[in-house]
């Protein structure tokens, strides 16, 4: 049996951030904490979202490149000092993802482990979570339409925490957010959602619509990637992009799959990567080890990419993935990042127990992800 929901109220459009004080009342929310980076803060774009409210609201902007428990712990123990009844998530998927933590924790008794999906901890999340408005400001994780959270805990492990609880209560999909971006990190985040789109529109559960929401992401993702990276002002790419980025999240709740048990790991190595760079780079040798799954899923599904991406029907698509991330500026190897190969025990221990190994498409042994990796370097 599948279990397919969507419940997430999705505000999308430029300008939608002035929806946010309707939001925050609609959901019972009278005191958020706003948790944000201090990138995001420097940008002024938190001013914009306390411009949106009716009076200022108390800001975390701790959040570090990949969310980790210590921060986590700090911003309950702001939100709690506030006596917030609610959070505002401002800025890309770590604060997405440090939020949700937060509404867990903030409501529920610790350690946070005890929440965490491999751990058996899904069903210890409760209705009781604090509530939640996602405001993305960029384009690739579409934290702000799932139900999922990445967290480097305390003990160096990087895992998943999911719930439907955990839905964010509301998403304000504003592009006008994203035009300030960095190439880069424009580049990075949108290989994120691509990447997003192709893995779990892979994944053997079955949920045609989710099937189709990836595949619709994944042709404007691809469509619109370079024209979003060359110009940062084109509306059009953001607007494509994010749409891009929110499908993909949309689709999550097929699974994921290799891509993901292996840069889960790697993210949590102390090197401090981004988590769509390492999508990217990953991606073509999952592609690979992909194409030997039972036809119906490399070669149906595998011709239906190629459609998407707008490929000719023999276009390796392994190849096509790695002429774009070079395309883009971005990493052309695992070596570029400053991994080693004496990391890939590590790595591959955190892949074999990653909550998305098991819905790849083809399961993977230990060889073959220490292959994954040799490809990727």
């Amino acid at each position: 049996m599948s279990t397919i929901l969507y419940l997430t109220q999705i505000r999308f459009d430029f300008g939608a951030v002035r929806w946010l004080a309707e939001e925050c009342e609609r959901n019972g929310i009278r005191k958020p904490l706003l948790v944000t980076d201090r990138g995001v803060a420097a940008a002024g774009l938190v001013q914009r979202a306390q411009d949106a409210l009716p009076a200022p609201v108390p800001v975390f902007d701790g959040t570090p490149p990949n969310p980790t428990e210590a921060a986590v712990i700090e911003a309950t123990e702001q939100y709690r000092a506030h006596g917030c009844d609610g959070l505002i998530a401002l800025g890309g998927g770590s604060s997405i993802d440090l939020a949700k933590g937060v509404a867990i924790l903030a409501t529920h008794p610790g350690p946070l482990v005890t929440y965490a999906t491999i751990e058996g901890g899904s069903p210890k999340i409760s209705a009781a979570v604090a509530p939640l408005i996602a405001i993305p400001t960029t384009a690739g994780t579409g934290s702000e339409v799932a139900r999922g959270a990445i967290i480097v805990l305390n003990d160096g492990r990087k895992l998943g925490f999911h719930s439907w609880h955990l839905m964010p209560k509301a998403a304000i999909c504003d592009p006008e957010l994203t035009l300030g971006l960095p190439p880069m990190l424009t580049a990075a985040t949108g290989m994120d959602a691509i990447a997003h789109c192709i893995e779990t529109f892979l994944a053997p559960a079955f949920n045609p619509p989710a099937d189709g929401i990836a595949l619709d992401g994944l042709e404007r993702g691809w469509a619109h990637i370079e024209r979003a990276t060359r110009d940062g002002s084109d509306r059009e790419a953001r607007k494509h992009m994010m749409s891009a980025s929110m499908e993909g999240a949309m689709a999550f709740q097929k699974g994921l799959g290799a891509v993901h048990s292996l840069s889960h790991p790697l993210g949590g190595l102390p090197l401090h990567l981004h988590h769509g760079t390492l999508n990217a780079v990953v991606l073509p040798a999952v592609l690979r080890f992909n194409a030997q799954a039972p036809s119906v899923i490399a070669e149906h599904r595998y011709a239906r990419l190629r459609r998407a991406m707008g490929l000719a029907a023999d276009a390796d698509l392994s190849e096509a993935i790695r002429e774009m991330n070079a395309r883009l500026g971005l990493p052309t190897g695992l070596a570029q990042m400053g991994v080693t190969r004496e990391m890939f025990d590590k790595v591959i221990h955190g892949a074999l127990r990653d909550h998305c190994h098991k819905t790849n498409p083809r399961e993977a042994s230990a060889d073959d992800y220490r292959r994954m990796l040799e490809e990727s370097m």
